[in-house]
């Protein structure tokens, strides 16, 4: 690949790859074109292409430096930690406001560093007692009630200054509101949970003026993501909210640094580590766009607060969910999230999982990022992904995937006018579909669902099955409640025979890859490993479907034998694990059906359960 002189060479790399890929396509290496390594080019839901390979050719012009236009690299690190960003907790204030208070301080006492609150207007002052407001910052989720909770808030901030607090830089206390009037427009039923626009505005006009840090508006785009959206279209829906809370500000009276300077977004971050790392610095490279097209550019540092995808997350085997929090919550911190907030690995499941605490999962979620802080020091090092070939390609494309979705929201009057029509709704539908087919067609795994299921896994109960919430392997999960309320109906989960045709050494892994596939829709397999004739005379009463497994070598010569014993032995539906290919053309006997790579595996797992009449 490479000459004393020269060094490495990027035609000779292309060969290599060419020859490697007639090896398994069984041709001629001169027969491959020179870009046959495109073979290798993954695109992704944005239409981004993600090549196997970056190369020197791929390097763009260094960045500025963080806390400079156009921010990619990380904006103002004033008010974060010094290792990093801020470990953002989930607060529900319920019931006692003390008790609440309590927890609190044991939060920020346990490593975290800011809070994302929910409280009634009425305890919002016993619920911060005693919470240093210029060490941790607070973003409220106040829906509606957001003008009451506000004016609580304030008033707290003033009663401790009267009190003298010890606060010299009233600037370093920093609270955002949570107004999302727009975006909260678009999940079903959130209208009623959100402030009206013009009643945030007034508090943006009221907050502009206090010498605290107080953000109004939280421009969200999880929203989008929780349905489905692509990172691209997130982003652009995200910015598209940002710029009407703007163009609305500016419309009652304020200077467009002090208008933009009331905006901060609220993104999602996915197992995807690298794309989540993408996301953030391309989300700051936008913004900075639109604050520069404003005529302001320096005031285009909006901080970022990412939560762990809920979409990513599994109801089944959920343990599993620790490892996508923690790929998620790295991409974030390290793509330059101000504040990051980390979902308890069961929160997919309504009243968590019933063999783990919530104290216990929102441990686990608060320690991950320390994990991550204090034992990897990630935070140590600002953008330690900057110049990385592939890191910067993809944050440049990403940001230009969703300028263009930007743009088209433009084009129709803006985010709320977009929604409004369902143009916003169909396009991540089309995303939402696409990225279903993948997961259904198992080209897009997901581990303990669809991969390497846990059967044995205790039952869910049935008040934590099913739900409107969108999650990547819901299709999946949906027939493992089938199989689930068949257990409890019958004592016994759905089970079909897996019948080996040939020595274990032929059929172990048509064996394994047959089982894993029934196991993702709640059904058995039985495999009595023993030989073939032993098998058919072995068939259970009552056993009408079996799939048979062997090499496709043996499928030609003995394949339609072992189709009519197994018929003959009582079975009513043999199905082929393999494709039809593999099958004589000529036989009599034949499978009805196939099951092989590359299959629509929720579609085949539901007619496999209707066949065994689950329900």
């Amino acid at each position: 690949m490479s000459s004393p002189t020269t060094g490495p060479d990027l035609h000779s790399w292309y060969a290599s790859v060419g020859a490697v890929l007639a090896k398994a396509a069984r041709k001629d290496p001169a027969e491959m074109p020179e870009d046959a390594w495109r073979a290798l080019v993954a695109t992704t839901r944005d239409g981004i292409e993600v090549n196997p390979l970056y190369t020197r050719a791929d390097e763009t012009p260094e960045r500025p430096a963080p806390g400079s236009f156009p921010f990619v690299r990380g904006g103002d690190r004033s008010g974060l930690p010094e290792n990093g960003w801020h470990v953002s907790a989930r607060v529900e204030a319920k019931g006692d406001p003390s008790e609440v208070n309590t927890s609190v301080l044991d939060l920020l006492g346990q490593g975290a560093s800011a809070l994302w609150l929910r409280v009634p207007a009425a305890d919002v002052a016993a619920v911060l007692k005693d919470v240093y407001l210029d060490l941790a910052p607070v973003t409220f989720d106040a829906g509606s009630d957001l003008v009451e909770v506000t004016d609580a808030f304030l008033e707290l901030l003033d009663q401790r200054r009267s009190e003298g607090d010890g606060v010299s830089d009233r600037s370093s206390v920093i609270a955002d509101l949570g107004a999302t009037p727009v975006t909260s427009a678009y999940a079903a039923g959130a209208s009623s949970e959100s402030v009206d626009l013009d009643a945030a505005v007034g508090l943006a006009v009221r907050v502009a003026e206090r010498e605290e840090t107080v953000r109004t508006f939280v421009a969200d785009g999880t929203v989008f993501h929780a349905d489905g959206a692509g990172d691209a279209q997130e982003l652009a829906y995200a910015v598209a909210a940002g710029l009407e809370y703007v163009r609305a500000l500016m419309s009652a009276g304020l200077d467009v640094e002090v208008a933009l300077r009331q905006i901060s977004f609220r993104l999602s971050a996915t197992d995807d580590q690298f794309v989540s790392i993408a996301k953030f610095r391309a989300g700051r490279l936008m913004w900075a766009r639109v604050a520069e097209l404003l005529g302001a550019p320096d005031a285009g540092n909006a901080p970022q607060h990412a939560v762990t995808s809920s979409a990513m997350m599994a109801r089944r085997d959920p343990w599993v969910n620790m490892l996508r929090t923690t790929l998620a919550s790295f991409g974030a911190g390290v793509g330059g999230a101000t504040s990051v907030t980390v979902l308890p690995f069961d929160a997919s499941l309504p009243g968590g999982l019933e063999s783990a605490s919530p104290a216990f999962a929102e441990r686990i979620a608060r320690n991950t990022q320390l994990l991550l802080l204090e034992e990897s020091h990630l935070g140590h090092v600002v953008d330690p992904a900057g110049g990385s070939w592939y890191v910067e390609s993809l944050t440049d494309s990403l940001a230009e995937a969703a300028w263009s979705a930007f743009q088209t929201v433009e084009a129709e009057g803006g985010l709320a006018a977009a929604i409004a029509s369902g143009s916003v709704a169909a396009a991540i539908a089309r995303v939402r579909e696409a990225r279903d087919a993948d997961i259904a067609h198992r080209t897009a795994p997901i581990t303990g669902v669809s991969e390497f299921p846990n059967l044995a896994e205790p039952p869910l109960d049935p008040a934590r099955r099913g739900g409107e919430d969108y999650r990547y392997g819901r299709d999946f999960e949906a027939l493992r409640d089938r199989s689930d309320a068949h257990l409890e109906a019958t004592g016994a989960r759905p089970t079909i025979l897996l019948a080996g045709l040939g020595p274990m050494a032929e059929t172990t892994g048509r064996v394994t890859f047959i089982a894993n596939l029934l196991a993702a829709g709640g059904i058995e397999a039985r495999n009595p490993l023993a030989t073939a004739a032993d098998q058919y005379a072995g068939v259970r009463e009552g056993e009408e479907i079996a799939v048979l497994c062997g090499a496709d070598k043996r499928y030609a010569t003995e394949g339609p034998e072992a189709v009519r014993a197994l018929r003959e032995a009582g079975v009513t539906t043999v199905y082929l694990a393999g494709a039809e290919k593999g099958f004589p053309a000529d036989a009599d006997d034949r499978p009805d059906g196939y099951l092989a790579t590359g299959i629509n595996a929720v579609a085949a797992l539901t007619t496999l359960l209707d066949q065994l009449g689950v329900k």
